[in-house]
């Protein structure tokens, strides 16, 4: 019975139904495998240390708004729940439960006196989530639900971790060498399997970009990053910005990744630049006067950009270049709160350029 109930379990863990409803079906098949008369499960912030409600049991508003709360952190962290570890209860600390905040302050009075925790690790060590089994009884938890909830904690940890969902948005983009995790707070994280780059180090413009494009309620973009310097020696970089599927936990945005970049339809880098300039709608005299160059120069290389993508009007290749990712757009004007956009190099300004 034991084994069928925990395949059932596996199943839930491993399906595609949204978060929360998942998060939900996986207490509910866990209660006949390690009884509860309440439970808490939550999703485990590891940047910010904090911890995202994800579902509960038979818990009253107030008590799930108390333990996603700041308290209850600070608790999980100071009796070292946070760490991986055996499932522990209250009958295991060293000092009174009273001594605790949340224990004094919320579960006590809401008639729950033991508890069975444990902290939730993905492989390679991702702390992703936190469980708490509480009970009416003053009894400790028995060996058997020990042993039954170490043993599942992995299953409930897949089941509700995000970042196979992100991989799998970002398997969207062919070719992805590097990449992030994009979050509300406008810090990333990693992005298991792909490796970083200098492009996405904290605070470059290239993520400060990407940010932008999400804050426009953009679900997929792409631009391009010029390489080496100005006049992009090195070519350019694709960058693509994907924002997250709805059921993973708000503080995660979505994914930028890089890629080597494609067909450029025999633009040049300057030609990339102008295009960046005409889909935010400048005139001639506007990017003229934001390249430090002459109109007529300007007027060239729009021409160009016409004949090179099949386009009788600007308006016509600025709809092209912005489907196809076909332009450099560092001097967007940034996103409130972010620092300013700035190419990647400068250089003394040319009209011949």
């Amino acid at each position: 019975m034991a084994e069928t109930l925990s395949r059932a379990l596996d199943r839930i863990a491993g399906s595609s139904v949204p978060l929360p409803e998942r998060a939900l079906a996986l207490l509910r098949a866990l209660r006949p495998l390690v009884p509860f008369d309440a439970a808490w499960l939550a999703f485990a912030d590891p940047i910010t240390s904090n911890y995202i409600s994800l579902a509960s049991v038979d818990l009253d508003d107030r008590v799930v708004d108390f333990l996603g709360g700041p308290v209850m952190a600070r608790d999980i962290k100071v009796t070292g729940n946070d760490r991986d570890r055996p499932p522990q209860s209250r009958s295991d600390l060293p000092y009174a439960a009273e001594d605790l905040s949340t224990w004094s302050d919320c579960l006590i009075p809401a008639g729950i006196h033991e508890s069975l925790t444990v902290a939730l690790f993905a492989p390679g060590g991702r702390h992703v989530g936190f469980l708490a089994l509480l009970s009416g009884s003053r009894s400790p938890p028995s060996r058997l639900a020990r042993r039954r909830l170490a043993a599942l904690a992995p299953v409930l940890a897949h089941g509700i971790d995000p970042m196979p969902c992100l991989l799998s948005t970002a398997r969207l983009v062919r070719g992805a060498t590097a990449g992030r995790v994009l979050r509300a707070d406008s810090r990333t994280e990693p992005l298991p399997g792909l490796n970083g780059d200098p492009l996405l180090a904290v605070g470059s413009p290239v993520l400060t970009a990407a940010c932008g494009r999400l804050a426009d309620g953009r679900v997929y973009s792409s631009f391009l990053w010029p390489l080496g310097g100005e006049h992009a020696p090195g070519g350019h970089a694709r960058v693509s910005v994907l924002a997250a599927p709805e059921d993973v936990p708000v503080v995660l945005e979505g994914v930028v990744l890089l890629s080597p970049g494609a067909d450029l339809h025999e633009l040049t880098p300057r030609e990339v630049e102008v295009l960046g300039l005409v889909i935010d709608g400048c005139t001639n005299q506007e990017i003229a006067e934001t390249l430090v160059v002459a109109p007529r120069t300007v007027a060239a290389h729009v021409e160009h950009v016409l004949v090179k993508l099949g386009a009788r009007t600007r308006t016509l290749a600025a709809v092209r270049a912005e489907r196809e990712g076909l332009y450099f757009p560092g001097y967007r004007d940034p996103p409130a709160g972010s620092e300013a956009f700035v190419p990647p190099s400068s250089g003394p300004p040319a009209d011949s350029v």
